[in-house]
Protein backbone atom coordinates (compact mmCIF):
# COMPACT_ATOMS: atom_id res chain seq x y z
CA UNK A 1 0.00 0.00 0.00
CA UNK A 2 1.39 3.39 -1.01
CA UNK A 3 1.44 6.22 1.50
CA UNK A 4 -0.92 9.12 0.90
CA UNK A 5 0.77 12.05 -0.84
CA UNK A 6 -0.19 15.69 -0.44
CA UNK A 7 0.48 18.27 -3.16
CA UNK A 8 0.90 22.04 -3.00
CA UNK A 9 2.03 24.76 -5.39
CA UNK A 10 3.88 27.88 -4.32
CA UNK A 11 4.91 31.02 -6.16
CA UNK A 12 7.17 33.96 -5.33
CA UNK A 13 8.38 36.50 -7.91
CA UNK A 14 9.32 34.35 -10.93
CA UNK A 15 9.89 31.15 -8.95
CA UNK A 16 7.38 28.29 -9.02
CA UNK A 17 7.62 25.37 -6.59
CA UNK A 18 5.72 22.10 -6.84
CA UNK A 19 5.70 20.29 -3.49
CA UNK A 20 4.82 16.66 -2.69
CA UNK A 21 4.63 15.56 0.96
CA UNK A 22 4.09 12.23 2.64
CA UNK A 23 4.35 10.95 6.19
CA UNK A 24 8.01 10.31 6.99
CA UNK A 25 10.92 11.42 9.12
CA UNK A 26 11.72 14.95 7.90
CA UNK A 27 13.82 14.54 4.74
CA UNK A 28 13.53 17.52 2.39
CA UNK A 29 14.70 17.03 -1.20
CA UNK A 30 14.81 20.00 -3.60
CA UNK A 31 15.47 19.28 -7.29
CA UNK A 32 16.95 15.84 -6.45
CA UNK A 33 19.35 17.32 -3.83
CA UNK A 34 19.11 17.66 -0.04
CA UNK A 35 17.87 21.14 0.89
CA UNK A 36 21.17 22.12 2.57
CA UNK A 37 23.10 21.26 -0.61
CA UNK A 38 20.61 23.04 -2.89
CA UNK A 39 20.65 26.28 -0.88
CA UNK A 40 24.15 27.38 0.11
CA UNK A 41 22.77 29.98 2.52
CA UNK A 42 21.35 29.03 5.90
CA UNK A 43 18.74 31.79 5.86
CA UNK A 44 17.25 30.42 2.61
CA UNK A 45 16.86 27.00 4.24
CA UNK A 46 15.26 28.64 7.29
CA UNK A 47 12.83 30.57 5.07
CA UNK A 48 11.87 27.47 3.07
CA UNK A 49 11.17 25.37 6.18
CA UNK A 50 9.39 28.12 8.12
CA UNK A 51 5.88 26.74 7.57
CA UNK A 52 6.94 23.29 8.82
CA UNK A 53 8.54 24.77 11.93
CA UNK A 54 5.54 26.98 12.68
CA UNK A 55 3.21 23.96 12.72
CA UNK A 56 5.68 21.63 14.52
CA UNK A 57 5.62 19.12 11.63
CA UNK A 58 9.28 19.35 10.58
CA UNK A 59 10.06 15.75 11.55
CA UNK A 60 6.68 14.28 10.55
CA UNK A 61 6.76 14.68 6.75
CA UNK A 62 9.14 13.82 3.92
CA UNK A 63 9.06 16.64 1.37
CA UNK A 64 10.01 16.45 -2.31
CA UNK A 65 10.18 19.76 -4.19
CA UNK A 66 10.60 20.70 -7.82
CA UNK A 67 11.38 24.41 -8.13
CA UNK A 68 12.28 26.49 -11.16
CA UNK A 69 12.72 30.13 -12.11
CA UNK A 70 13.69 33.13 -10.04
CA UNK A 71 16.61 33.53 -7.67
CA UNK A 72 17.63 31.80 -4.48
CA UNK A 73 15.44 33.70 -2.04
CA UNK A 74 12.49 33.75 -4.46
CA UNK A 75 12.73 29.96 -4.75
CA UNK A 76 12.90 29.63 -0.95
CA UNK A 77 9.76 31.78 -0.62
CA UNK A 78 8.00 29.69 -3.27
CA UNK A 79 8.91 26.50 -1.41
CA UNK A 80 7.54 27.94 1.84
CA UNK A 81 4.27 28.82 0.10
CA UNK A 82 4.04 25.38 -1.53
CA UNK A 83 4.74 23.52 1.72
CA UNK A 84 2.05 25.58 3.47
CA UNK A 85 -0.49 24.64 0.78
CA UNK A 86 0.47 20.95 1.01
CA UNK A 87 0.18 21.07 4.82
CA UNK A 88 -3.30 22.48 4.41
CA UNK A 89 -4.27 19.48 2.25
CA UNK A 90 -2.72 17.11 4.80
CA UNK A 91 -4.43 18.67 7.82
CA UNK A 92 -7.17 21.31 7.33
CA UNK A 93 -7.01 22.08 11.08
CA UNK A 94 -3.68 23.89 10.50
CA UNK A 95 -5.39 26.60 8.43
CA UNK A 96 -5.70 29.07 11.31
CA UNK A 97 -2.01 28.78 12.27
CA UNK A 98 -0.79 29.05 8.65
CA UNK A 99 -3.13 31.93 7.82
CA UNK A 100 -2.13 33.91 10.92
CA UNK A 101 1.57 33.49 10.06
CA UNK A 102 0.84 34.68 6.49
CA UNK A 103 2.10 31.55 4.72
CA UNK A 104 -1.06 30.93 2.68
CA UNK A 105 -1.07 34.36 1.04
CA UNK A 106 0.89 34.60 -2.17
CA UNK A 107 3.42 37.44 -2.03
CA UNK A 108 2.35 39.36 -5.14
CA UNK A 109 5.25 41.82 -5.24
CA UNK A 110 6.98 41.65 -8.61
CA UNK A 111 9.41 43.84 -10.53
CA UNK A 112 7.80 46.93 -12.03
CA UNK A 113 8.12 47.23 -15.80
CA UNK A 114 10.28 49.82 -17.53
CA UNK A 115 8.27 52.72 -18.98
CA UNK A 116 8.87 54.25 -22.38
CA UNK A 117 10.44 57.72 -22.37
CA UNK A 118 12.18 56.88 -19.09
CA UNK A 119 15.41 55.22 -18.09
CA UNK A 120 13.67 52.58 -15.93
CA UNK A 121 10.45 51.96 -14.03
CA UNK A 122 10.72 55.20 -12.03
CA UNK A 123 14.02 56.80 -12.99
CA UNK A 124 13.88 59.53 -15.65
CA UNK A 125 16.50 60.69 -18.08
CA UNK A 126 18.52 63.68 -16.84
CA UNK A 127 16.66 66.97 -17.28
CA UNK A 128 18.57 69.81 -18.87
CA UNK A 129 17.09 73.31 -18.48
CA UNK A 130 19.42 74.87 -21.08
Amino acid sequence: MELEKFYGTGKRKNAIARVWMQIGNGKIIVNEKPINDFFGRGNAVALATQSLEETDTLSKFDVKVSVQGGGTMGQAGAIRHGIANALLHANPNLRLVLKKAGFLTRDSRIKERKKYGQKGARKRFQFSKR
